[in-house]
């Protein structure tokens, strides 16, 4: 195994020259620097996570608290989090949190202060007050992805506002019945995204002079399986009657396009369809989706993080959205406005 020592005299520097320009820390010139770096790759040498921890006091990884490690739109935040920490130079620490309070309070209270990490990103999941508490026992920088948080700042984004975005599309197109595939209370936790964009969904319709109809409303659990039975339960309604359906995800949508089809409904002419997400198989339904971008939260949370882990201010605030407009919306037919 290559020292550090030896690539410091291949190098003709020091040994603390050389921790400075690998490590990224401290004054080294951009020659040196660069000198420094193709020795080391040519040599094979990489810095010891365990020196490198005691020289510095850094662990060089990030915890990660998600609610679901198999679900699309976790994953893909996941994704956006362990390729920008690869691209910083950070580990991924990567804890789930159980829908079982028990499991979830032992994560908290245990698990997290078990392995020392330089900052922690939670996914989707509004922290308790003790929750908060344990983290800021850590002492380390912590953000949020995903609504408000009263207890850490945190990238928000506005699930009203996506709901009420994708509701407006289908109410510009002339639908006048919309129906809402919304998620089931078991997916109402923390920062509320069901509820959320379902007052979204109604303040649209209300806007619009619509009624809120309960007949056009069913739950689902943000799965292509369980949207396709919700929607057909909707769609065989004989007091329905809808035009179009908003879900609250894109695999709901999903679920939707495919149960209208096996119904003999075709998708734009007899319903129009829409969900919220970016889903990776969005533009192969052709669906028109609220793309809220999941891989670029993930990179905007670690950004956030290792600035102030840099000295620099963590830059929270706003989530971006946008209507993405494909083949699964289509203005409502005459005799239907």
């Amino acid at each position: 195994m290559v020292s550090i020592d030896e690539v410091a005299r291949a190098a003709g520097v020091s040994a603390a020259t050389v921790s400075r320009a690998l490590s990224g820390r401290g004054q080294v010139s951009p020659t040196t620097r660069e000198r420094v770096s193709a020795v080391a790759r040519e040599l094979g040498y990489t810095v010891s996570s365990a020196a490198s921890s005691l020289a510095t006091g850094r662990t060089r990884c990030i915890g990660v608290i998600v609610p679901f490690i198999d679900r699309w739109f976790f994953n893909s935040v996941v994704s956006g989090i362990s390729d920008a920490l690869t691209r910083a130079g950070y580990d991924l620490i990567l804890y789930n949190v159980s829908s079982d309070p028990d499991a979830r309070r032992m994560i908290f209270e245990s698990v997290i202060h078990r392995r020392r990490v330089d900052g922690m990103i939670a996914v989707s999941l509004e922290l308790a007050p003790d929750e908060a508490a344990q983290l800021a026992r850590l002492d380390i920088p912590a953000i949020a992805i995903g609504g408000p948080s009263e207890n850490l700042p945190a990238l928000a984004i506005d699930d009203l506002a996506l709901g009420r975005l994708a509701t407006d599309h289908l109410v510009a197109l002339g639908h006048r019945r919309i129906a809402h595939l919304g998620g089931d209370p078991a997916f109402d936790l923390d920062f509320h995204i069901p509820t959320r964009r379902r007052q979204g969904y109604e303040q649209s319709l209300e806007a619009a002079g619509l009624p809120v109809e309960p007949v056009l409303y069913a739950q689902a659990d943000f799965t292509v399986e369980s949207g396709y039975h919700a929607a057909k339960q909707l769609l065989g309604r004989p007091d329905a009657r809808m035009t179009a359906l908003f879900a609250a995800s894109d695999e709901m949508a999903i679920g939707a396009i495919l149960a209208a089809r096996d119904l003999g409904y075709l998708v734009p002419r007899d319903l129009s369809v829409v969900g919220i997400d970016g889903h990776s198989l969005s533009e192969f339904f052709g669906l028109t989706t609220v793309d809220q971008f999941p891989t670029r939260q993930g990179e905007r949370a670690v950004e956030a993080i290792v600035a102030e882990l840099d000295g620099l201010p963590m830059a929270a605030g706003e989530l971006p959205f946008e209507l993405i407009v494909r083949s699964s919306t289509a203005a409502a037919r005459p005799a239907e406005t």
